[in-house]
């Protein structure tokens, strides 16, 4: 599988949405524009300023809002964020199994660090403001041979490094969505990726003592 296992943040490893939609909902008081908290916080994914020009807002203010949003999170996300079903449990089995665990996320990464240290979570490597197939950047440069995510820019950007892409349906995208963007396999949760992991490992085991080359899928 590589010496590296990435994974998502967002729906993924964390669960953020009560935060996000407070937050999303204070940036739109502060700012009249029609921000809706419910809805980005039911689509999380597409990076912030993808979104906010989505519910309308200019060109030329998106930065500044953007700027504001990354201000307010840490008091108002951080502390009502919570961990996934079994993410704690498959950060830990890749580290155990002897490989890295990188979190490659659209989110600023200054604040995607504040979730793993508030959560008590051992990563090697963050990386943050990567979206879709801009994931696969870092997947390769960090050697990553799998990448688990909740979405299907997840999956893209999976393939995109060549990497094993699973799903889980954790998210907003749903079995079918995630394999009909190119899944290799998706769990309906973390707590289903150790038995996983055990029998890929298996399979690439089986692999190289045969001699055949490339990831067991």
């Amino acid at each position: 599988m590589g010496t590296c296992v990435g994974f998502d943040l967002d729906m993924t490893l964390i669960d953020p949405r009560p935060g996000m939609v407070e937050a999303m909902n204070a940036l739109a008081d502060e700012s009249g524009f029609p921000f809706d908290g419910e809805q980005f916080a039911s689509n999380l994914g597409p990076p912030l300023d993808h979104v906010l020009r989505d519910f309308g807002a200019p060109d030329e203010r998106i930065p500044a809002l953007v700027a504001r949003f990354r201000q307010i999170y840490p008091e108002i996300v951080i502390p009502r964020t919570v961990a996934l079903p079994g993410a704690a449990e498959a950060l830990e089995v890749v580290r155990r199994s002897g490989s890295r665990a990188l979190v490659v996320t659209g989110k600023y990464a200054r604040n995607a660090a504040l979730h793993v240290q508030a959560l008590g979570w051992t990563v090697d490597t963050l990386v943050g403001e990567l979206w879709s197939t801009e994931k696969a950047t870092a997947l390769t440069q960090h050697g990553a041979g799998v990448f688990v995510g909740d979405h299907v820019g997840d999956i893209r950007g999976a393939l995109a490094a060549g990497a094993v892409a699973v799903g889980v349906t954790t998210g907003p995208c749903d079995r079918a969505e995630l394999e009909n963007a190119g899944a290799h396999v998706v769990l309906d949760s973390l707590t289903e990726f150790p038995a996983w992991l055990a029998e890929h490992d298996g399979r690439a085991g089986a692999l190289r003592r045969d001699g055949v080359r490339g990831p067991a899928r």
